[in-house]
């Protein structure tokens, strides 16, 4: 049975985009030409057809996209895996009004599958602990969160 697959965010996963959440970012490598996966989450669903996200700006993947603007996100939810792909800007090359030196990436969606295996379902999805400082790990959350809200 094929999986579905959507042109944009179906209102569940705009919802789980609305604040910080465990993805996984897929970009071609630019020196090496091969698949690169990190985990990030600072994401944020700017509507149905766009995601931006923050990463740090140092970090391979902003190199990845500055060379190859496709990408997928990886994104656990309602019960599923969601393989979430399309096209890359870089928005910003420096976040403003955040003490971290993070860029700002849009995605614009081009499609958006189930990639859960057949017969089978998510029963907990990934859960993330802050190693550090609670308080500041939480303060940085709603900095950058309220910076990619304001592009």
């Amino acid at each position: 049975m094929p999986n579905k697959v959507e042109k944009q965010l179906v209102d569940s996963l705009f919802d789980v985009l609305q604040s910080p959440s465990f993805t996984t970012i897929s970009t071609v490598d630019f020196e090496t030409g091969a698949p690169n996966v990190s985990s990030i989450s600072w994401v944020l669903a700017k509507s149905a057809s766009e995601i931006y996200f923050a990463v740090d700006n140092r970090s391979r993947i902003i190199e990845n996209v500055k060379a190859n603007r496709q990408i997928v996100l990886t994104l656990f939810a309602d019960e599923s895996v969601f393989a979430i792909a399309g096209t890359t800007e870089i928005v910003a090359e420096r976040l403003a009004n955040v003490p971290l030196k993070l860029s700002l990436v849009k995605l614009v969606i081009g499609e958006v599958r189930d990639v859960m295996f057949y017969g089978s379902k998510i029963v907990q999805p990934p859960v993330y602990d802050k190693t550090y400082d609670k308080v500041a790990a939480e303060k940085l959350d709603r900095q950058v969160l309220a910076a990619m809200k304001s592009y």
